[in-house]
Formats: structure tokens, sequence, C-alpha cells
């Protein structure tokens, strides 16, 4: 018990330590990556290439100064951003990483926890998530910072259904909710080619999910200043920057594993696999910022309820149709 405690806790330390600063380097791959699209020099000055950017950027966030305005509620003010922090980490306690390892001479699995739900643990835990937005929005007493996460609020409650909806087929497909046995059942043919529509989905919805653009609309600064983060500096301020990216890295680990095989793949080794395969999804996110302009929120909310909802619906069914007959 003490000895798989320990290797748990490990497991835990290490992908933590990991996530961070593939979080933190995403900033720069972000940052770089745009620069390119608009022909630019992006942050280039700091260590060689600009690859040590990301720790003066923590530097800087961790020394500023952090501030409480006077109406804020002082407790949940604190709080908010804490939760939007943990509930993103939260989920790669169930996120495989690679196939299982053999470590002197002993099965070392690349995942904290191999749990035979889940991709429900992942999407109960993105649920909750909404909750730092929306309190760290109503705490802060701004009227700008309380329409950002309502609009948040509203954005990813409706969109976690296209995405649930999209998970599903996969689900159906697979015959289990075990994030390791999705990837098994990949292993001839990716997911994104027997469902297409849910891979199209689950793309929409992710984008939508984490607030990027062109669906960056919680944070629309010509409209709203900073959205629910104006009232934050400091560390607070760099809780929520950290929860975001995560959602991003978060989001095409799911796809990987979900969609494109996981860790299968020729010639490499599967966590590199996984690893390209997300870095694929971060690139498609950031090319879509430097790319489309934002929609407005109605047509953000119409393209989900009216359209995305019942698409992912008529899919759900169409593959419970085929597998019922083939079962039959």
């Amino acid at each position: 018990m003490v000895e798989a405690l320990l290797v748990a806790a490990v497991k835990s330390a290490v992908m933590l330590a990991l996530v961070l600063t593939v979080c933190a380097y995403m900033t720069l791959f972000e940052r770089r990556l745009i620069a390119g699209f608009q022909l630019r020099y992006g942050p280039n000055r700091v260590g060689p290439a600009g690859l040590l950017q990301p720790f003066a950027d923590a530097v800087k966030l961790i020394f500023k100064e952090s501030f409480r305005p006077a109406g804020a509620d002082p407790l949940v003010y604190w709080i908010a951003p804490g939760i939007a922090m943990i509930t993103a980490l939260f989920v790669y306690a169930v996120i495989p990483l690679g196939p299982t390892l053999t470590v002197l001479g002993r099965p070392v699995p690349l995942v904290v926890a191999d749990v035979n739900v889940g991709i429900l643990l992942v999407l109960g835990a993105s649920s909750i998530g909404v909750y730092g937005i929306i309190l760290g929005g109503w705490a802060a007493n701004s009227k700008y910072a309380l329409m950002g996460s309502l609009r948040s609020s509203a954005q990813v409650l409706s969109y976690e259904l296209v995405l649930g909806l999209a998970v599903a087929s996969v689900v159906l497909s697979a015959g289990t909710l075990s994030l390791v046995e999705i990837v098994n059942a990949q292993q001839r043919v990716w997911f994104a080619v027997t469902q297409p529509v849910a891979f199209v989905l689950f793309l929409l919805g992710a984008i939508a999910e984490t607030g990027r653009a062109p669906f960056d609309l919680p944070e629309s600064e010509q409209e709203l200043i900073a959205g629910y983060q104006t009232e934050y500096g400091g560390f607070n301020f760099a809780m929520f920057y950290v929860g975001e990216y995560v959602g991003i890295v978060t989001m095409g680990l799911l796809a990987a594993n979900l969609f494109l095989g996981g860790w299968h793949g020729p010639l490499l080794p599967g966590p590199v696999w996984v690893a390209v395969k997300t870095l694929a999804f971060a690139f498609f996110a950031v090319w879509l910022r430097a790319t489309l302009p934002r929609v407005r929120q109605d047509q953000l909310m119409a393209l989900s309820w009216k359209v995305l909802i019942e698409i992912g619906f008529l899919n759900l069914l169409v593959t419970a149709a085929i597998l019922a007959w083939r079962g039959g």
C-alpha cells in the first residue's frame, strides 16, 4: 500500500512539473508562431532564441504587485483563481501520456490512475472549473468582470454539451469509458476516420470551451477590457492565465487520445506520438487565432444550440444504430 502511494505521488509530481513546463512554453510557442504569421519578430531576447522568456514572465508575475479592489469580496476573490487552476490540473490524474513501459523489469503505466470512468472525471472536472470563472467575475465587484464571467459560463456550459456528444460517440464505438482502453481500441483505425463528424464537433467545442479565438468572447478586450480577469493582477492573474493554457494542452491530449490514436504510430516511441499530436492541436488553435475574426455573442450561442448540438445528437443516434445493426 505504501509503495503504491509512493509511486502515485512520484507520478503526480512528475506530471505536475511536466504540465506546468509545457504550459509555460505554450506561451512562447503561441507568441512566436503568431509573429511568424504576421511577418514580425516574436520574443527572442531572453536566452538563446528567446527560450528563457517563459521563466522571465513567471518571475515578473510572481513579484508583481497583487491588489484587491475595495468593493471586492475578500475570500471569494482569492479563492476563485485557485479553483480555476486546480480543476484544470486535476484531469491529468487520468489522462495517459503513453503506453505502459518496463522499468527495472516492472511495468510502469504512463498515467497516474487508469480508472474505468476516466473520461467522466475529465468532463466533470471541466464542468467544475467554470465556478472559478463565475466567482472571479462576481467577487471583483466590477460590471466588466461580471459580464465576462456570465459570457464565459454560458459559453462553457453550451459547448460542454457539444463536447459530451462528440465524446459519447467515441465511447459507444470503443465500448469503454477508460481513456487507456479508448486508445487501445484505435490500434488499427483512428476514431477521427470512423467518427469524422464527432471529431469536427470536438475541435469546435474544444476551441470554444477554452475561450480561444474566434470564440474568445469572455475576454473581448474591445468590449470588456479583459473580462473576468480585469480586476486581477500578479500571481492571482497568473493562476487564471495558467488555467487557460492548461486547458489548451488538455484538449490537445484529449484529441490525441480520443480521435488520433494516442500513442499508436510507426517508428517513433509512444510518448513522442502523443506529444506530436498534442502539438498539432495547439498549432491549429494558434492558427485559428491568427486567421479568423471574433464572432458575435449571439452567433456563438446560436451555433451551439441551433446547429452543433443537433448534429451531435444525430451523429450519436446514427452511431448507436450502426453498432446495434452490427451486433445483431
